[in-house]
């Protein structure tokens, strides 16, 4: 349509299984939900769903990858040529049994010809959420501006991806508000620090040392060269700017506190590890969300209170990989306020950095009551809920210095 700016995206209520039939009835190839030329004409495993064993021979209830479950046929092991799914599956099973044995191996006995109905639901659940965590993973790999990974792991429950999250790398701001405002100029320094470099014109020290490491006390804010800089993109003031260095794994919690975030690469002390961000709304806004959040039991609410409480950060829907970080009373990580290309101290960014070393496969927490923020409560302790909130949530963290309540 001639002048048409924009598009309407409405999720689509049909099932992926519908669709796939749909495309396969009218030869049509939909990248998206798996359907290509090669598999209209061809047939891959996509997951094993149920086993038996007749006349001495095994057999697997195959689930073809582009094809609906209507159209799951029985093969003979002999004809599969699928290790890794096999593996997946027998894998599900035991775990399925150990389940009734505390955690202990548990084994079919070789006389069994068939598996009951609950096993192979179970079986057939996991693997769906296998593939499902797998297209998220591909999803916030393909939306994130670092070069890190970003992965994601569940070996404790079926959950799946959450619903209603929009990945995003910088906030998001609400109508009315601008969180790019105030920079027309930047230093002309030719190799950062120099004596008129943006930290000092602001009035502060420069907050990283020569090998890119914090070196400023908590509560004191970050000035970081901009897009006006004369400085070149290696410049040791932007830190923050470039995104997270590491890659980092989301995962299923197995103490009831939801999704967590663990890192993958050591870290070193005071090391920037990512910024958090959501949508940028007003207080008022906040508090109204707040309310009915409190009814949701989940909310993740950032107060930008740095100079003032005008507004807050809401990564309830919209936000990147802190929105699944856990709260600890004896965190890894430190809140700082950033400023880069906005100078207004009502809106500094916020940067989470690390307060000590943090080994490859620890997870990553922060204070949800330290300066900066406001305290988290949900089903499973992982959002922020505004401090006036009258029913306290106690804390899962299991630090030995823990202090029982998240507020």
């Amino acid at each position: 349509m001639e002048g048409w700016r924009g598009a309407w995206y409405v999720p689509c209520l049909a099932s992926l299984e519908t669709l796939q039939e749909l495309c396969r009835k009218e030869n049509l190839t939909c990248k998206s939900i798996g359907i290509t030329n090669r598999s209209l004409k061809s047939y891959e495993v996509e997951y094993l769903c149920d086993y038996k064993v007749e006349e001495g021979k095994a057999f697997f209830l195959v689930k073809w990858k582009g094809w609906p479950e209507s159209s799951n046929t029985w093969e003979p092991r002999k004809h599969l040529n699928c290790p890794l799914l096999i593996q997946n599956f027998l894998r599900d099973r035991n775990e399925y049994l150990s389940r009734g044995r505390g955690g202990k191996a548990m084994k079919l006995r070789k006389h069994v010809k068939t598996l009951k109905p609950a096993i192979a639901d179970y079986i057939v659940k996991k693997a769906k959420q296998r593939i499902a965590l797998q297209r998220w993973k591909e999803e916030l790999n393909r939306k994130k501006n670092h070069k890190a990974m970003i992965l994601v792991e569940n070996t404790v429950d079926l959950e799946g991806p959450p619903l209603d999250f929009y990945y995003i790398n910088e906030y998001k701001p609400a109508p009315g508000i601008n969180v790019l405002n105030g920079i027309t100029t930047g230093c002309e320094c030719a190799d950062c620090p120099a004596e008129k470099c943006c930290p000092k014109e602001a009035g502060f020290i420069l907050a990283y040392n020569k090998h890119k490491k914090l070196k400023i006390q908590p509560g004191l804010p970050i000035y970081e060269c901009n897009s006006y800089c004369r400085c070149g993109p290696d410049c040791l003031n932007r830190i923050v700017q470039k995104g997270t260095p590491y890659s980092l794994c989301i995962f299923r919690t197995n103490n009831g506190r939801g999704w967590g975030v663990k890192t993958l690469q050591k870290i070193k002390t005071n090391s920037f590890v990512m910024e958090y961000v959501g949508e940028v709304i007003t207080s008022e806004e906040a508090e109204r969300r707040g309310q009915f959040y409190d009814n949701q039991g989940n909310t993740y609410l950032f107060d930008l209170d740095y100079d003032s409480d005008e507004f807050t950060v809401d990564a309830a829907r919209y936000g990147n990989v802190s929105h699944f970080v856990n709260h600890s009373c004896d965190p890894n990580l430190q809140v700082f306020n950033v400023f880069i290309d906005n100078l207004d101290l009502r809106l500094p960014r916020i940067a989470l950095f690390s307060t000590r070393t943090i080994k490859a496969g620890e997870e990553l927490t922060f204070d949800y009551q330290m300066k900066g923020s406001i305290d988290l409560t949900s089903d499973s302790a992982e959002g922020l809920t505004p401090s006036k909130k009258s029913i306290r949530t106690v804390c899962k963290c299991g630090a030995m210095c823990c202090r029982g309540y998240l507020n």
